[in-house]
């Protein structure tokens, strides 16, 4: 046993228990607390298994609940970014990639290098596990938001288009969950929860 192996990945996991602590602007479904990071990811790899079916294309399920599971990782240092923030965009930025070599970088160096590839492969979007991956990842906060009576979109007065530009990502990983989401978002714009 490499017991220098061992500290560093135990190092890693008291680490990344910070990542209970970011909160999100969207709230549990029928709630008014505040989701926080660890609690949106799990609920993304639960998403991947369930929903695993209705993906456009092959996907290894696996790769895909990694990439949820270690997405939002890098917010211990960078913080959330609230996806309609109008000044700071929601995309890989410098200090996301100096988080992501920080706190991967606790690991030993092929569980980091792995973590990290998985990381990038979630950022950019272009594989079919990553457009999947990012499918859930914008589904979550709609659900919770219809559950919400509009939840953030009233609270930070998010209008249809927005909302319809950064949902719309959806259907790049599954057809089938864009075409619900897209029924959600134009029934909300009809009970009056989502503005035009």
């Amino acid at each position: 046993m490499n017991t220098e192996d061992l500290l560093n990945q135990i190092a890693f996991i008291k680490e990344i228990d910070k990542v209970k602590y970011i909160q999100r602007k969207t709230k549990l479904f029928n709630s008014d607390r505040n989701e926080n990071d660890a609690e949106h990811s799990w609920h993304l790899a639960l998403m991947t298994i369930v929903l695993a079916e209705h993906s456009n294309e092959p996907i290894d399920v696996l790769k895909v609940v990694k990439m949820v599971l270690i997405h939002d990782i890098v917010e211990i240092d960078s913080g959330d970014v609230f996806i309609y923030d109008s000044e700071k965009n929601h995309c890989n930025t410098d200090e996301e990639r100096l988080a992501a070599n920080r706190i991967f970088g606790l690991l030993p160096k092929n569980q980091a290098e792995e973590l990290i590839a998985i990381w990038e492969e979630f950022e950019a979007g272009e594989t079919n596990e990553a457009k999947f991956a990012k499918a859930m990842d914008r589904l979550e906060p709609l659900l919770q938001n219809t559950s919400n009576n509009g939840g953030t979109w009233k609270e930070f007065d998010v209008k249809y288009d927005k909302v319809y530009e950064k949902k719309s990502v959806i259907k790049e990983g599954s057809e089938i969950v864009w075409n619900y989401a897209e029924s959600l978002i134009n029934e909300s714009v009809a009970k009056g929860i989502l503005k035009k």
